[in-house]
């Protein structure tokens, strides 16, 4: 497996906007190839839940599936990956425990990103790019502090936060390996055609 052929297109799963099956299903159906499982005040029963039909769902599009924040999940449900905040598990601990599992880091800047790298890290998720309302405490670093991110990672990056069907193309022109959405996508009125939109950006790019 690839992994930045992977990641071209990372849909992140929010309940406040849609069902997490049902985005997965038209998000997938639009072109998404990564979908990450977001639930931050779910119960691990319920996670667990979701996550093992999503990972169904996912597999039979050949798409990647993280679940965010919670290794013990990623593994329960058999995910590809998960992904990690600046204040979730050590990614070096993350891969003594889960050595299968793929392995994303948020970073806010570059040195962040450089830190992750060196701890193992298989891909940054490098945000918040613009201001966004999905994440309350978000951090916004720009498109320059995006761009030395890009130039200077060895391994894929991944932007994120606040990316739209207008800004997208000027985050995918600073090198990045993909781009990560949710409220353009999980919160359009037709998933699978806002997919099917972005999908087209992405493509012009990479």
């Amino acid at each position: 497996m690839e992994l930045k052929k992977k990641i071209r297109l990372y849909v992140i799963t929010d309940g406040r906007f849609r069902d997490e099956i049902e985005t997965t299903k038209l998000a997938l159906e639009g072109g998404a190839t990564s979908i990450q499982l977001r639930m931050k005040n779910a119960s691990t029963r319920k996670m667990i839940e979701t996550g093992k039909k999503m990972r169904k769902i996912t597999g039979e599009y050949d798409a990647i599936l993280f679940i965010n924040d919670r290794v013990d999940v990623a593994l329960a449900v058999n995910a590809d990956g998960v992904h990690l905040g600046q204040d979730d598990m050590p990614c070096e601990i993350a891969k003594k425990i889960a050595p299968n599992l793929i392995i994303g880091i948020s970073a806010t800047n570059l040195n962040e990103a450089i830190v992750a790298e060196k701890k193992g890290a298989d891909y940054i998720g490098a945000g918040s790019v613009f201001p966004t309302t999905t994440k309350e405490d978000a951090r916004v670093m720009g498109i320059e502090e995006l761009r030395k991110i890009a130039k200077n990672a060895h391994i894929p990056v991944v932007a994120i936060g606040g990316i739209n069907h207008e800004n997208a193309r000027k985050v995918l022109e600073t090198g990045v390996d993909g781009i990560a959405v949710i409220s353009a996508i999980v919160g359009a009125n037709d998933v699978k055609k806002a997919a099917r939109k972005m999908r087209e950006i992405v493509d012009e790019f990479i």
